[in-house]
């Protein structure tokens, strides 16, 4: 339970895509009760929130084991969008870090990051910020032990398996490897956050500065 009116669902297992298809169908599947307000769907977890209090919390409980059990992943067919990155430089300061942890090369890391393809598991922790699946396990980089106090919107990011976008500038502990220009988040446009779950991501090197 999350407080008196909603619970939060973790998916067993290792974060693959599979593991998040499949929250994908829990969603499309829980969307049917009639006491549901709102879902929110994260990296392998979904949060599920009641019009009232659940009287019978654990029957909820079961009732999700056995959804999680049958239901097969459900696919969804999003988006492609390529993003033009500038790799290196001052906005992409952390590339030395994420090489010397992998022990590749600047230029290994960055090819390795631009030929992989991402798809978008889930939106959220700040507006339009999109957690990317896809990550080549050869860069992943465990998260700052000491966050950027200033990182800007736009940083392109590597965090422990997972690759992002950061949506809004502030502190971030994720490792920054180049920068785009691309807005995430405008309240103003009809769907405020760009990416969507399901769509799918190319970055595509516009300059390296090493």
């Amino acid at each position: 339970m999350m407080g008196t009116r909603a619970i939060l669902f973790e998916a067993p297992g290792a974060f693959t895509m599979e593991q998040q298809q499949r929250i994908w169908a829990l969603i499309e599947y829980a969307e049917n009760r009639p006491d549901i307000q709102e879902l929110v769907p994260g990296v392998t977890n979904l949060l599920l929130i009641f019009t009232h209090a659940p009287e019978y919390p654990e029957q909820i409980a079961d009732w999700l084991r056995n959804a999680w059990e049958s239901l097969p992943p459900r696919q969804i067919a999003g988006r492609l969008f390529e993003v033009n990155v500038r790799y290196g430089g001052a906005l992409g300061e952390d590339l030395a870090a994420v090489s010397a942890h992998t022990g590749l090369s600047p230029e290994e890391v960055i090819r390795l990051h631009h030929e992989g393809e991402y798809t978008v598991c889930a939106v959220g922790s700040a507006p339009g910020f999109g957690y990317l699946h896809g990550l080549n396990p050869r860069i992943a980089t465990p998260r700052k032990s000491i966050p950027s106090l200033n990182m800007p919107a736009g940083t392109v990011t590597i965090g422990g398996m997972q690759a992002g976008i950061s949506a809004l500038t502030g502190p971030n502990g994720w490792n920054s490897i180049g920068y785009t220009e691309i807005c995430l988040f405008d309240p103003y446009r009809c769907s405020p956050s760009l990416f969507a779950i399901g769509d799918r991501i190319r970055f595509c090197p516009e300059s390296i500065e090493l």
